[in-house]
């Protein structure tokens, strides 16, 4: 019998993982069925089963793959020296995840939002997937953590800002972004982008015209 080749066995582990994150964004995790998944992804429950021990590990494997997507899409933003300005920084990594999964729901909406909400519901009752949840924070928190320090040794941010403050504050700005696309409906990035500039253009009173 012919060996099955890696790319073979990567492409069918990524066609389950797409078929599966399809699936839980449109209905949540609990209202999807295994039998859901398969039907998606149209094989059998052995093929799914050689890859996925149930749904626990196919979400745990969705979040740890978005996380990490995150995390390297804001590494590769902040290489440049000194990095773009946060307007710039958080448009660009916004765009390219919500490019990552082009697919809309039904109501319009980019999945990926959508899935992100559901995965932070599903954190309150899983402790395995908060501890995925929280390690993947923590790596996307340094990353923000090392861009503050370039701005301010680029001379770009004043010197006694926190990093670590300054980190939450992003991620928390760039969650609730997330959770107005996936409540509300598509929002361009653009917006997000100029409040950071209206914020950012913010002096001492009387300073501006």
């Amino acid at each position: 019998m012919a060996r099955v080749s890696q790319e073979h066995l990567d492409a069918r582990r990524r066609q389950i993982l797409d078929g599966a994150t399809r699936c839980f964004a449109r209905n949540g995790f609990h209202a999807t069925s295994m039998q859901d998944v398969l039907k998606e992804v149209d094989l059998s429950a052995g093929a799914v089963y050689r890859y996925f021990s149930g749904k626990e590990e196919l979400i745990g494997a969705i979040v740890t793959e978005v996380l990490d997507e995150v995390r390297d899409a804001f590494e590769e933003g902040a290489r440049q020296s000194p990095p773009p300005p946060p307007d710039v920084l958080v448009g660009w990594v916004m765009n390219k995840m919500l490019n990552l999964k082009p697919e809309l729901t039904p109501e319009g909406v980019s999945i990926h939002p959508r899935l992100i909400i559901q995965v932070w519901g599903e954190t309150l009752r899983n402790p395995e997937l908060a501890a995925v949840i929280n390690e993947g924070y923590a790596k996307v928190s340094g990353v923000w953590e090392k861009v503050v320090e370039a701005y301010q040794e680029a001379g770009m941010m004043r010197d006694d800002v926190s990093p670590e403050s300054l980190a939450r504050t992003m991620i928390a700005l760039t969650q609730g972004f997330l959770a107005q696309m996936a409540l509300f409906g598509p929002i361009p990035v653009e917006t997000l982008q100029d409040g950071l500039r209206g914020l950012m253009s913010m002096g001492e009173p009387g300073t501006r015209s």
